[in-house]
C-alpha cells in the first residue's frame, strides 16, 4: 500500500520518531491500512506536491484508549484542530512508525 502525500501530512505530529494523524473511520485510507500496514510516506508541501524521498513504513490502527494522547499530540501542532467543529465522530488515530 501507498499513502499519497496528502495522508502523509494530513493532521500529523511527530514524537518519539512516529507519525501520528488524524482520519475517518469511513476513508479508502483506513481501509487499506486496516487490510495492509505496510505502507510508503514522503514529506511534501500542504497542497501535496512531494519535497522528498519515499520511506517504507508501518501504519498501526490506535485502538481507542490511545486517543487521547494522540488527540492531544495532533492538536499541540495544528491549531485547526483545536476547533470542534473539524471534528467527527467518525475520526480515528493513526501511527506511522518509519522502517528502519
Amino acid at each position: 500500500m501507498s499513502l499519497d502525500a496528502k495522508t502523509a501530512k494530513k493532521n500529523k505530529r511527530e514524537k518519539d520518531d512516529k507519525l501520528y494523524v488524524m482520519t475517518r473511520s469511513d476513508s479508502g485510507k483506513y481501509k487499506r491500512i486496516r487490510n495492509n500496514p505496510e505502507a510508503r510516506i514522503a514529506p511534501c508541501t500542504i497542497r501535496g506536491k512531494i519535497t522528498g524521498p519515499e520511506f517504507a513504513a508501518t501504519v498501526r490502527i490506535l485502538p481507542p484508549e490511545d486517543w487521547v494522547w494522540a488527540s492531544q499530540t495532533v492538536k499541540a501542532k495544528y491549531w485547526m484542530a483545536r476547533i470542534p467543529f473539524f471534528w467527527s465522530k467518525q475520526n480515528i488515530y493513526l501511527e506511522i512508525e518509519i522502517a528502519a
